[in-house]
């Protein structure tokens, strides 16, 4: 009878034991939850005196004003759509309107914001404000970022626009998972063994520039696979909705290989240079952040982008310069659907040679967009067209007309796949069904 007994208390036994372990989850989640880090704000900084004009270029060089501007809005009152996989995210307004920007903030409140992600309500932030790589910014330049817009820009009574993320998806509490399991906030330590300039280039590439939220891929759960240079993943190329990012490491295909750090800088400046130009959300980049650097800063960036090693071959396109492709066209030999739209529509501008006309429109040969192993941007700008910023150092802001109203999907692939496969260019072929995905 006891040993019946036994049996009977032992499935209450396992339920209870099951209860018990839901239970301390459910604990341990409200506690990660509700957890508030401490903004790790050095003490001596409460003897300094921001500096409002040096605030002013920290959010040139991490371009707030365009992420928090909505087309025609007001300055840093925030409204513009972000683009992500799961829906629109509107960026929030960060005037100092005391009812819907950040004007009751303190600076430990925005210091939280821009290190970890989290408002003054303990609400998370989508990882699309890029504080994976604003952890690594200084106190001094987030104290004077702060001065400068508590105190240099116009307050502006505008509302959060609701985001278009679908529910259950929309969730704020489940980002305190993914920040614990994926944000390093370690700030940026110099290394010794480089020089100023190596050193200053590192800080703004990893912190304020965040090139590597665009630049770097992702994981599954939408998370950076290198946030600040630990391995050769880090800036090796990423994807966002309706683009695909360059791979900014020393691969001679699809990277920076073949650019020296003139080139580099000069992109960064005019948005163009010899070998390409800027397209899709790098435009606005230039438009209203690094034409604006300074040459120190530009050079800065350039040498550090130039001392990365090759990311990994595996899935990384390669390059060898040759004119077979011009022979057979000036042969009459070339008879692809792909050549003979490329022939009729794009050769004069981009010539026969694939080599373009400098710093007026694109080499195609070696051009690390038209080599990328995600061919998303090179469709957009074929589909869309593109404009180059009008710069200081380039003021005139050349086109390219679209093509998505002429061929259908089967063309532009076509047209893509000679691109990508013709003067020496080595990358994968592409699917209509790619550019019927990116048409939609």
């Amino acid at each position: 009878m006891s040993a019946t007994g036994g049996r009977q208390r032992k499935p209450w036994a396992i339920i209870a034991l099951a209860l018990a372990a839901l239970a301390a989850l459910v604990a341990a989640l409200a506690a990660l939850v509700a957890h508030r880090p401490d903004p790790g704000i050095s003490p001596t900084l409460a003897q300094r005196q921001p500096d409002v004009e040096r605030g002013g270029y920290i959010a040139v060089l991490g371009d707030c004003a365009f992420c928090h501007t909505a087309t025609g809005g007001a300055a840093f009152a925030g409204g513009l759509p972000l683009a992500t996989p799961l829906g629109a995210i509107y960026s929030s307004n960060v005037t100092p309107d005391r009812d819907t920007g950040i004007g009751r903030y303190s600076f430990p409140d925005f210091v939280l914001a821009m290190r970890f992600g989290i408002r003054p309500d303990g609400a998370r932030l989508y990882p699309a404000m890029p504080y994976t790589a604003y952890a690594r910014v200084s106190d001094e330049d987030l104290q004077d970022l702060f001065a400068y817009l508590q105190s240099a820009v116009a307050p502006v009574h505008a509302a959060a626009h609701a985001n278009d993320i679908p529910w259950p998806l929309n969730m704020r509490w489940p980002l305190a998972i993914w920040i614990s399991a994926f944000h390093d906030d370690t700030r940026f330590v110099v290394d010794p063994a480089r020089d100023a300039q190596w050193n200053r280039g590192a800080y703004l590439v990893q912190g304020l520039a965040h090139c590597g939220t665009c630049h770097t891929p992702r994981g599954l759960l939408f998370e950076e696979k290198d946030l600040a240079g630990h391995s050769n993943l880090y800036l090796s190329g990423g994807r966002l909705v309706g683009g695909s990012p360059i791979n900014l490491r020393a691969n001679d295909g699809d990277g920076l290989g073949r650019w020296s750090a003139a080139d580099v800088a000069e992109l960064l400046k005019a948005g163009r240079n010899a070998a390409s130009a800027v397209n899709g959300d790098m435009v606005d980049v230039v438009r209203h952040s690094t034409q604006y650097m300074s040459e120190q800063d530009v050079n800065a960036i350039a040498t550090y982008l130039k001392s990365l090693s090759p990311a990994p071959a595996s899935g990384h396109a390669s390059f060898g310069a040759t004119d077979a492709t011009l022979r057979a066209m000036l042969a009459g030999n070339e008879r692809s659907a792909g050549g003979r739209i490329y022939m009729d529509s794009c050769a004069a501008c981009h010539r026969l040679s694939g080599g373009g006309e400098s710093l007026a429109f694109p080499r195609l040969a070696g051009n690390p967009t038209v080599l990328s192993s995600d061919p998303s941007s090179l469709i957009t700008v074929i589909l869309n067209g593109s404009r180059t910023p009008s710069t200081a150092a380039a003021p005139s802001g050349l086109a390219m007309p679209d093509f998505g109203w002429r061929y259908d999907d089967a063309d532009i692939a076509a047209l893509a796949t000679f691109v990508r496969s013709n003067w020496g260019n080595g990358a994968a072929p592409v699917a209509a069904a790619q550019v019927a995905r990116l048409r939609r």
